[in-house]
């Protein structure tokens, strides 16, 4: 029978210091994001399953909280604020980003400017995820550049085509779909989502945000806890 190898006291508290560091400077290095959310279901289902999708080795380095908060947008911001502040006070500990995801939808373009001016005015500051005129546009990019000011009851009819086609079978559009993330993945493209949104946001300038539609910056959160560079910071 081998005979083991005992491991001297000195090398093992050695060894042992050292997994202690890597562990600290794991955790110092972790970033943590919170995701408010003006819809209680649409927006939280989506981001529950987009994060549950993260690689591994991302979510390693993230800690990623999703909450649905059912407000409109200014009381929003307001309810995003005193969430951050409460789960501070609570884990002892800072987040690195938070943000708020909102929709134009029937807003009065006063109300809607003024959160976004207010999350901005935040300390430390709230990124917004707004989308111009409702999230279904962030799932319509997935499939086709949509630049039309048309109303929001159009993405619902485009996105049952675009999905429909793809599939080869009729497809009906359900708020609150737990399988809308799964079913974009597999038909649609994120990555051209991310490059249309983007084109889309250039098209518009000034700070009216009521003004720009169509528009989502949901692409914005989606590349922050994608890019494995954001994560590492």
């Amino acid at each position: 029978m081998a005979r083991t190898e005992k491991v001297p006291n000195e090398l093992k508290k050695q060894l042992q210091r050292q997994e202690h560091r890597r562990r600290e400077e794991m955790r110092s290095k972790r970033l943590y994001f919170l995701i408010v959310c003006e819809g209680e279901k649409t927006e939280p289902l989506y981001f529950e399953a987009f994060k549950n999708d993260l690689p591994k080795g991302l979510l390693e380095n993230a800690t990623i909280e999703i909450e649905g908060e059912g407000k409109n947008t200014l009381s929003l911001i307001e309810s995003v604020a005193k969430i951050r502040e409460r789960r501070e006070m609570e884990s002892g500990r800072s987040y690195d980003q938070t943000w708020a995801v909102f929709d134009r939808d029937s807003f009065l373009p006063q109300q809607f400017n003024n959160a976004i001016f207010k999350a901005k005015a935040a300390t430390p500051e709230i990124y917004c995820a707004w989308s111009n005129e409702a999230f279904e546009l962030w799932y319509l990019l997935h499939f086709e550049f949509y630049q039309d000011g048309a109303s929001r009851h159009d993405y619902k009819a485009r996105l049952e085509k675009a999905i429909s086609q793809r599939m080869d079978t009729p497809f009906k559009y359900a708020k609150n779909d737990p399988d809308m993330y799964h079913l974009l993945k597999k038909w649609g493209n994120q990555g051209q989502a991310i490059k249309w949104a983007e084109s889309l946001e250039q098209c518009h300038h000034g700070e009216n945000y009521a003004d720009h539609n169509p528009c989502s910056l949901v692409y914005k959160l989606v590349k922050a806890l994608t890019d494995p560079e954001t994560l590492s910071k």
